[in-house]
């Protein structure tokens, strides 16, 4: 009686932790609509939006804060909700599948792998024929490369270990980095070159309705996945052996998640470039509110990292206005000090409490 009461009162907390992470989601979405160089009312943007979704009439007056509101900004918030998520969940099963606590989203080495198609396509006008959608086509289309050349060279016999995937993710990651950081010392425009590393460090500048839709699709399928596996993945974090035990398929459980995690790190990191540390510190600081269960931690990081991104977003536009910030630096500027607390307290075992 008291064991299912302690239950009850446990689902009772994570219900409320979730419904109130979805309300702070809602308001940093409608906030990162409105704010910005040019400032729209929260008022008049809460009326703008509501009158678009219904079908409603735009007064003549306010065409132009419409156009800022749902034409540029509100694809981009969205996207930057879905790649703050995205990242989160990919940065916790990641860190299960190789149980390792510094482990994200680009330690499998794709990321940069995608930096070398996305570099080549801003400083040599490779895939120029697609216009805007060249970058987003260059950097998936080697990230997927980089993808079959991390499976090949880590599998063996006995199938996938975290320890050659860590391994090889990031000897290949070293390589492909000097392959992209060459294509932008050969770059012949200096503009190209600085473009290139604008998208290294991560940006959502290219945002558009065209561009939300896959990367939405493929991270909500991949959210939906990972949290019908919270129980296989609370047992793969307690070692191969005691996941066996407990009736895991370890060698297939874990190529289904290498796949799943790359191809949701390939569609994200083609849309936003490698923005760094949303990967490796919003599951930790998930762990640290609800504890080390997969089933709590999966259903709150990608609430909370896609909260996190559209703030960092909003800060990216505003700090330089009217210049924009790569959001690595801002999420680096956070993540570092973060890091840094995490590390100072006794009572937090990374991987873990």
């Amino acid at each position: 009686m008291f064991s299912d009461s302690a239950v009850d009162c446990g689902k009772d907390q994570v219900i409320s932790k979730i419904s109130a992470l979805v309300g702070v989601l809602v308001v940093s979405i409608v906030a990162g609509v409105a704010l910005g160089p040019v400032s729209v009312p929260f008022g008049v943007t809460v009326d703008l939006l509501w009158e678009a979704i219904t079908g409603g009439t735009i007064p003549a007056g306010l065409a132009g804060q419409y156009h800022i509101v749902w034409d540029i900004r509100l694809p981009r918030v969205l996207l930057a909700a879905v790649v703050g998520a995205g990242l989160s969940t990919v940065g916790v099963a990641i860190q299960a599948m190789v149980r390792n606590a510094l482990a994200d989203p680009y330690v499998l080495g794709i990321s940069s792998g995608a930096s070398v198609g996305a570099t080549a396509v801003a400083t040599l006008g490779v895939l120029s024929g697609l216009g805007v959608y060249a970058l987003s086509v260059g950097a998936f289309l080697t990230g997927l490369g980089a993808t079959a050349l991390v499976y090949i060279t880590a599998r063996t016999s006995r199938g996938l270990t975290p320890l050659r995937l860590v391994l090889t993710g990031t000897a290949l990651a070293y390589g492909f980095s000097a392959v992209a950081m060459l294509l932008v010392f050969q770059a012949p425009r200096g503009e190209a070159a600085r473009a290139a590393m604008f998208w290294l460090l991560g940006s959502l500048g290219g945002a558009n309705w065209q561009s939300l839709p896959v990367a939405a699709v493929v991270t909500a399928a991949g959210i939906v996945y990972l949290a019908t596996k919270a129980r296989p993945l609370n047992a793969l974090a307690m070692g191969d052996e005691t996941a066996t035990t407990l009736g895991v398929a370890v060698n297939r459980f874990r190529t289904h998640l290498f796949i799943v995690t790359a191809a949701m790190t390939g569609v994200l990191v083609a849309v936003s470039g490698a923005v760094g540390f949303v990967g490796l510190m919003l599951p930790h600081l998930t762990r640290m509110v609800v504890g080390a269960d997969h089933r709590k931690v999966l259903a709150l990081a990608p609430l909370a990292g896609a909260s996190f991104l559209v703030w960092v977003d909003v800060a990216a536009r505003m700090l330089a206005a009217p210049e924009e910030l790569p959001l690595g630096v801002i999420t680096a500027a956070l993540g570092v000090p973060c890091f840094i607390f995490l590390m100072r307290r006794r009572s937090y075992v990374f991987g873990g409490s």
